[in-house]
């Protein structure tokens, strides 16, 4: 359990009372809050001495808003109300002109101790209550803008999430959460920060990481580095270098981490609240706009589809996913999870769906067989056509290059892999079909590179008709492990076809980072890919110059 956690619970940032236009922060926070004991028994205010400076203390009581990135972005319980916020904020799905914000409603300082407890289910019941999001263009909301209420309620978990429209282009804004159990007291949360996309004829450098492999049960329940209750490592990287946004690729949670998998909507929910809740994490969102994909464990179960009885379902995998991320609007009635952004002139990034359309994974391979069904894949294909980005970047939860595995490594072994476009009992047909339109239709020299998710280990491979894939590795350096190699009788390269320019010499954990950047001095633009270990040691870089 992190200490900061628990001093977050009683320092509340302000109190808002509404009278007309008037607003009153508190002083100090209640003597009843101040009183709560950490699970050793001491308090966490004074525990947490060692860790804040008085000065920071008063200034998280006394103001309404706290330096972005600061330690202090943890306090994130309204003590005044009783009603607190404890996996913090995040902003998705970013725009030009739009951002889906959430947060969730939480009691203030209440969560059951045996959330430390990695072999142990976790539940932190959400709390009723009101919240909306007050929105600027400057750190201290002047002119600031407000959603209207929304009531967090059990049936959607207490998330509060609203998507905001008609903002204005290449834009930073800031955000925070105003919240009580009622309208006319409330609390004011963190601020928090996003910018709008660009137009796409502005040519601005823009960088990026791309994860995957989250397992919050490997990384707390086997050895690992000091101070594991803050969260991953990776995360504290990810905000030092401070990249314009964060794409998860899938495996965002593992409702089948053993040895208790999540097989019901409340599982299920207590899967992500332990994951979002991580001090890291909550840093890291307040600062860094996100984009999310779903794979398999954030779905129903490794290398799941669609079909069988086996919970949790396809439906409620899907629903929850919605549910838990800020990736689709709440009130659009059908939405759709692959999506295309335009970042700017220079880039523009595609984000596939490979849980919701595919076969049956036993299904025979062959035409009629599909990954990510005919409706996506003619969409693909239209709006690959359509760009005229410089770099064009798919990014797919699954890889589509390799090598991968053959047989499902332990504690599946003896089971043939049949998940993705790279398995020949799997999706390979598909696969071959697009590399195949992709080489008919010149994509080879319009800059077009793939990046995948869901390998544990980091690599970048090109196949022999030229095209170059990027994988991301697992974050968590406990859940990593070696690739296989071009060669490998087990791989999906027994011939050694491949070539391997980078893989993971060792297990690491650790990310992809990608930077555009326009020409200098009449050059060309680039695109640097640089692979990372959680720690910010770079591993691999290459640079791609634009044709």
């Amino acid at each position: 359990m992190s200490l900061l956690f628990f001093v977050g619970q009683c320092l509340p940032l302000a109190r808002l009372v509404q009278d007309g236009s008037t607003q009153k922060p508190i002083d100090k926070a209640p003597e009843d809050c101040l009183n709560g004991l950490a699970p050793n028994g001491e308090s966490p205010l004074n525990k947490g001495r060692a860790f804040l400076s008085n000065r920071a203390m008063t200034r998280a009581s006394r103001y309404a808003s706290i330096v972005p990135g600061a330690v202090l972005v943890l306090s994130l319980m309204g003590c005044t109300t009783g009603i607190g916020h404890s996996q913090g904020e995040m902003a998705g799905e970013v725009t030009a002109s739009t951002a889906i914000l959430q947060s969730r409603l939480t009691p203030a300082g209440l969560i059951e101790d045996f959330c430390s407890i990695p072999l142990l289910p976790c539940g932190c019941r959400g709390t009723d209550g009101v919240a909306r999001f007050e929105i600027a263009t400057d750190p201290e909301f002047q002119d600031a803008f407000m959603t209207e209420w929304i009531t967090a309620a059990p049936e959607n978990d207490h998330i509060i999430k609203k998507k905001v429209s008609d903002l204005q282009p290449g834009t930073r804004y800031y955000y925070r959460l105003v919240y009580g159990e009622e309208t006319h007291t409330v609390d004011i949360g963190a601020t928090c920060t996003f910018r709008t996309l660009d137009l796409e004829d502005v040519e601005r450098e823009v960088d990026f990481v791309v994860v995957t492999g989250m397992n919050y049960f490997v990384f707390h329940f086997f050895p690992g580095p000091p101070n594991k209750s803050l969260g991953y490592p990776a995360l504290q990287t990810i905000e030092a270098i401070g990249p314009d946004f964060f794409i998860g690729t899938g495996d965002n949670v593992y409702y089948d981490a053993f040895p208790i998998p999540a097989k019901t909507q409340g599982a299920m929910r207590s899967v992500w609240f332990k994951q979002f809740i991580q001090p890291r994490y909550v840093s890291l969102f307040s600062q860094v706009q996100t984009y999310w994909e779903k794979d398999d464990h954030d779905h129903r179960y490794n290398d799941s589809d669609t079909t069988g009885d086996k919970q949790p379902s396809n439906e409620l995998g899907i629903r929850v996913f919605l549910e838990q991320l800020p990736v689709v609007d709440p009130e659009e009635p059908d939405p759709l999870t692959y999506r295309t952004h335009r970042i700017n002139k220079l880039l523009q990034i595609w984000l596939t769906e490979g849980r919701d359309y595919r076969s049956p994974n036993g299904m025979e391979d062959g035409p009629d067989k599909t990954l990510w069904g005919e409706t996506q894949k003619a969409w693909l294909k239209q709006t690959l056509l359509e760009s005229d980005a410089t770099f064009k970047l798919l990014i797919s939860p699954t890889p589509m290059v390799g090598p991968d595995d053959t047989v499902l490594p332990w504690p599946y072994t003896g089971q043939p892999k049949r998940d993705n476009h790279t398995n020949p009992l799997g999706f390979n047909h598909e696969g071959e079909e697009f590399f195949s339109w992709l080489d008919a239709n010149g994509f080879l020299d319009k800059n077009f590179y793939i990046i995948c998710g869901d390998r544990h280990w980091k690599y970048h491979s090109i196949r022999p008709d030229g095209f170059e894939e990027f994988s991301t590795g697992a974050l968590v350096d406990q859940n990593s492990r070696l690739g296989r190699v071009p060669g490998d009788p087990e791989s999906t390269d027994p011939e050694g076809l491949i070539t391997q320019p980078y893989i993971d010499a060792d297990a690491t954990g650790g990310f992809l980072k990608v930077q555009v950047r326009p020409g200098q001095a009449g050059g060309s633009a680039t695109c640097a890919f640089t692979l990372y270990d959680e720690n910010g040691f770079m591993l691999y870089e290459t640079t791609k110059i634009a044709d």
